[in-house]
């Protein structure tokens, strides 16, 4: 039996391919999960639903802009209407605004990213949460996060504090639920080859070089590495942990 076999899981931010989370819902699906996707590119989102349907595999595509309480509820009353439980939350939509602290819009950076980083992880831990515990039948949350939530980057303060929010929420929000056998636990992945590392790799493959030489295993992260760790977390295999840190970072910040 597959260890997600029966499991209703909405993931976040699908659009992006090669993208984390396209790779957390397609690993979801391929362990037997009905994926639900959702991102504001509604075609890219589409497109991501029917590569993974392409595999056999179970995916809905929904448009979703995780910064509106309405695309909230419509969502989540879409998902129990059609599917009739939420059992897996991965809150990874998010955005990244870099720039040094006194630089212009640096504000405007930092208003945008919290509607996306933080308040739509609020909200969208909010709604499964009630959709949980109205179920009885406990759950998993995984906010992706960052280890840029753990430690400082040059040039990253706004996005830093929103990804600093998301790690201490998901712990407080693992205090109220653990009884109901709600399980919230964060991610924190270090450089990852997204599509826009990717695109970035081609522009300047002598920068991403040096990137690669000081993280200790010698290679950025792929999207699937953080899949791995999402699909441990959505498991039963993870009934025993909440309120944890897992940084997926091929051992940067240890040093």
């Amino acid at each position: 039996m597959r260890r997600l076999e029966g499991k209703v899981a909405l993931v976040t931010g699908g659009a992006s391919r090669p993208g984390i989370g396209f790779a957390i819902a397609k690993r979801l699906a391929e362990e037997g999960a009905q994926v639900i996707l959702t991102d504001v590119d509604t075609s890219g989102v589409e497109e991501s639903a029917a590569m993974i349907r392409e595999m056999n595999l179970s995916a809905t595509a929904m448009r979703q802009d995780v910064s509106l309480q309405a695309d909230w509820d419509q969502v989540i009353e879409r998902i129990l209407t059609d599917f009739g439980r939420i059992d897996i939350l991965v809150n990874n939509a998010g955005i990244l605004d870099v720039g040094e602290i006194d630089s212009d819009g640096a504000v405007a950076g930092l208003k945008r990213q919290l509607s996306v980083n933080v308040e739509g992880v609020f909200m969208g831990t909010q709604a499964a949460v009630k959709a949980m515990r109205a179920a009885s039948q406990g759950g998993s949350i995984v906010n992706i996060s960052s280890v840029a939530g753990k430690v400082g980057f040059r040039g990253s303060a706004s996005y830093a504090a929103t990804k600093g929010a998301v790690k201490l929420m998901t712990k407080s929000v693992a205090l109220e639920t653990a009884a109901e056998g709600i399980r919230v636990n964060s991610v924190h992945p270090g450089i990852i080859r997204t599509n826009m590392a990717a695109e970035g790799l081609e522009e300047n493959a002598d920068n991403y070089a040096a990137i690669e030489a000081v993280i200790p295993m010698g290679r950025l992260g792929e999207p699937e590495d953080i899949a791995n760790c999402v699909l441990f977390l959505a498991s039963d295999e993870a009934g025993y942990v909440t309120g944890a840190e897992f940084v997926v970072d091929g051992g940067y910040i240890a040093q």
